[in-house]
């Protein structure tokens, strides 16, 4: 579980002074680490930034974060022109993550079709091949015998050309050529593959989820997108909160706070005394802004004289 702070004050001398206070009696009272999060100035209308408050950067506040790259963020100008109106850059946001969430709706209806398909060959295969007798099948010579380091593994196969394209990357202690059919039928083929002892797991865990293994990589490959989109997300959403909150001309500044564990109370009212001048009448009162996601809270739920916006997350790594 990581938990972080998103704050944002504005840059007043008083409020510059209490930020450097902040950042001195957290570390010396180990109640938080402080990092700096740069957001860059935006083409700024002030009628619309009510509408972009809320939609769709409010739907797009409610995934998940990633401590390194929060820590270390940089706004990506290449993907995200602070040229554009903040409309526009989110609307550009939006339209990235619905595709993701498009496709990956649809990879995982295919991916449990071929799944499906793939139980029923393969029990196809298993009541043909694997019933017969092997005696007049498997010589000796299509086996590797009496090695310390090097065994041999038979394998039924559907799709010859798809096997002899994947077969040596589904573990990096296969023998490259080694495979060789030794048995042939309607549906299914039977090929010898020689391997390292010590990879026969990894080598029968990949074969049998080689279709899981494409799904997974999409998987990581779009999250990385999405992620980087969200993060982009929570500091547009600061931007606007701080515009709305701060005024114009634009002068604000974000610091990430990473709470030490049980120092929540303690950090919560330092900020309070540091800042009350920001708005003395503030008063922590409950805002369910988002909706709950397991595993992950995020949004600014209580109101406080600066600006917060809590992230807490607990990603399982499947890697």
């Amino acid at each position: 579980m990581a938990d972080f702070w998103l704050i944002s004050v504005p840059l007043d001398m008083s409020s510059t002074k209490s930020l450097e206070k902040l950042k001195r009696a957290a570390s010396k009272a180990n109640l938080a680490s402080s990092f700096r999060f740069p957001i860059p100035e935006f083409k700024v209308r002030v009628q619309n930034l009510s509408h972009v408050k809320y939609s769709p950067l409010t739907v797009l506040q409610a995934l998940v974060d990633l401590a390194t790259y929060v820590t270390h963020f940089q706004w990506d100008r290449a993907k995200y022109s602070t040229a554009l109106p903040l409309k526009s850059l989110a609307e550009i946001m939006f339209k990235q993550v619905t595709q993701v969430e498009v496709e990956l709706r649809s990879r995982n209806s295919a991916y449990t079709n071929v799944k499906k398909t793939l139980q029923s060959i393969e029990l196809k295969r298993e009541q043909n091949l694997h019933t017969r007798t092997l005696t007049d099948v498997v010589k000796a010579e299509d086996l590797v015998l009496g090695s310390e380091y090097l065994m041999t593994l038979i394998v039924i196969v559907g799709s010859y050309a798809e096997w002899e394209r994947s077969y040596e990357s589904l573990s990096e202690f296969v023998v490259p050529r080694s495979s060789r059919k030794i048995l042939e039928e309607a549906d299914a083929g039977m090929f010898t593959v020689t391997l390292f002892k010590k990879a026969a797991c990894e080598f029968k865990a990949n074969v049998h989820g080689s279709p899981q293994g494409i799904f997974v990589r999409w998987l990581k490959v779009n999250f990385s997108e999405v992620f980087v989109a969200w993060v982009h997300v929570k500091a547009l959403r600061v931007f606007v909160e701080s515009v709305l909150r701060y005024g114009l001309p634009v002068s604000f500044q974000a610091v990430l706070l990473q709470p030490e564990r049980k120092s929540e109370k303690k950090l919560r009212h330092l900020l309070s005394s540091l800042f009350t001048h920001l708005d003395p009448a503030a008063i922590a009162t409950k805002q369910d802004m988002t909706p709950d996601i397991p595993g992950v809270s995020v949004g600014q739920q209580e109101y406080y004289s600066y600006i917060c916006y809590s992230v807490s997350f607990n990603i399982v790594d499947v890697s």
